[in-house]
């Protein structure tokens, strides 16, 4: 006799993490047609068939685990690129194979301005001692075609009087050129050579100090100089002002003295291709400022926040809290303007990278008024403080107004729930000191003193406290 056994199909439970489902599948199927097999990890073609086959189900192939795994969102990350600007305002750029090399000599007083301080004063010295050598060995020539330089000739008259050698040419070459007459040695109208010799070194000593002195002098009272007391803040900020999303920074002047007509620039640096497919490593855009939109000068008598709204003209235009963080691009400050006490323009520069821009974030007020005069706190010339900014990109604030809207109402509300608390705990904190002074003060009370008198009818109870 024979009995038919049917077995019941078991279920998969459904589980949920790629390591239950691994931990399933091993207990369910036999080694040879697990799916995590090795040879079944490099034939991608056998689990079809074995899904096919009713031997793997659906869910447990490649395809249905691969489709259930969450997909996370991917941003590029920021490549590192080279600032343009330096926070100091020198440009970070290199010349090389520069084949013309002669057009420097062209002009050589600004060469020579331009030059380090320790090659200035290398030139200083090599050119006044190499002219005193030369009209020195001038001096010497003259001497002995006159034949000054014979010994045997004592009476005779000389074109130089004491000049018996090289040594006494040179000091008298300096003698000459730097105006030092000690009365030792004299030239004589004996010699027109010697007179033609005099003028010559005369000129030449002249043109030699206007170069060298005007050179020390402009390397001195040189424009960057005076920006150095020209500071900007660490940061820049974007926040909400007026309305908008504007791209902020803070300007100062430690100096009492102003610049005057000051102004402020606002460039973004960034790398760009373009339709046609030529690359432009250095692509500098204008951007517009408050300032330059209202007047065309600055009044720099205290520290000033340069405000940029990023509008649909603006290269921000398009960027959100995470896209700014990812971009590679570079905001550029100039501030230019006329030194009061000097007339020298002077310029000051600073760039902001990516890192240094804080979303959400607003610049504390540093300019107090004290005692009827105002007082400006640099200690806290960069400090900033978190505002309620939405994360979005000012496109989609235009697109969406009701994002600022809902940003304002939670700020709004956020700032209501912390003052109550504040005001809470005020009052809380007041209650337990009056608290604690009548527990004190009824400490401090004087006790009742009960006592008895004898009088006329009985006895009277007084009390005294």
């Amino acid at each position: 006799m024979l009995v038919y056994v049917t077995r019941r199909p078991e279920t998969v439970p459904s589980l949920r993490g790629a390591a239950r489902r691994r931990r399933a599948v091993r207990a369910y199927f036999p080694p040879a047609v697990r799916k995590d097999a090795p040879h079944s990890r490099s034939d991608p073609q056998r689990q079809k068939m074995l899904a096919r086959k009713s031997i793997i189900p659906e869910e447990f192939g490649l395809p249905g685990l691969a489709s259930r795994l969450p997909r996370k969102p991917v941003f590029r990350d920021r490549v590192n690129k080279a600032r343009f600007i330096a926070k100091n305002g020198s440009c970070n750029l290199a010349h090389k194979n520069i084949r013309e090399q002669g057009r420097f000599l062209q002009d050589v007083f600004t060469t020579l301005v331009d030059l380090k301080w320790r090659f200035t004063l290398v030139i200083f010295t090599t050119t006044f001692v190499s002219s005193w050598l030369l009209f020195a060995m001038s001096w010497w020539l003259v001497a002995f075609a006159h034949g000054d330089l014979d010994p045997e000739r004592q009476n005779g008259t000389h074109c130089v009087t004491h000049v018996k050698s090289f040594t006494s040419a040179f000091l008298f070459s300096i003698e000459v050129q730097v105006t030092i007459g000690f009365g030792g040695r004299m030239i004589t109208e004996q010699c027109p050579t010697a007179i033609t010799v005099l003028i010559m070194q005369n000129i030449v000593g002249l043109i030699i100090n206007a170069v060298m002195l005007g050179c020390i002098f402009m390397k001195t009272a040189q424009s960057n100089r005076r920006a150095e007391t020209l500071i900007f803040s660490r940061h820049a900020v974007i926040a909400i002002r007026n309305n908008n999303l504007c791209f902020m920074i803070r300007i100062g002047d430690l100096r009492k003295s102003m610049i005057i007509g000051a102004a402020v620039r606002l460039q973004v640096v960034r790398k760009t291709t373009t339709p046609e497919g030529e690359v432009i490593p250095i692509h500098q855009i204008d951007v517009q400022t408050e300032s330059a939109v209202a007047s065309n000068s600055l009044f720099l008598l205290a520290p000033l926040i340069i405000c940029h709204i990023i509008d649909k003209s603006s290269p921000l235009y398009d960027l959100s809290a995470m896209e700014l963080q990812c971009s590679d691009l570079e905001v550029i400050v100039i501030l230019e303007g006329v030194v009061e006490t000097t007339g020298i323009t002077t310029q000051a520069r600073t760039s902001y990278v990516s890192e240094e821009i804080q979303w959400g974030h607003r610049f504390v007020p540093i300019v107090t008024e004290e005692e009827g005069v105002y007082s400006v706190d640099y200690s806290k010339f960069g400090n900033t403080v978190k505002v309620a900014t939405p994360r979005c990109s000012a496109r989609e604030l235009d697109e969406k107004p009701s994002i600022l809207i809902q940003t304002l109402q939670k700020s709004e509300l956020s700032h209501q729930n912390s003052l109550r608390k504040r005001n809470s705990t005020r009052r809380n904190n007041s209650i337990r000191k009056g608290a604690n002074l009548r527990r004190n003060n009824s400490g401090l009370v004087a006790p009742k003193v009960q006592f008895f008198t004898p009088g006329d009818g009985g006895q009277t109870l007084n009390a005294v406290t």
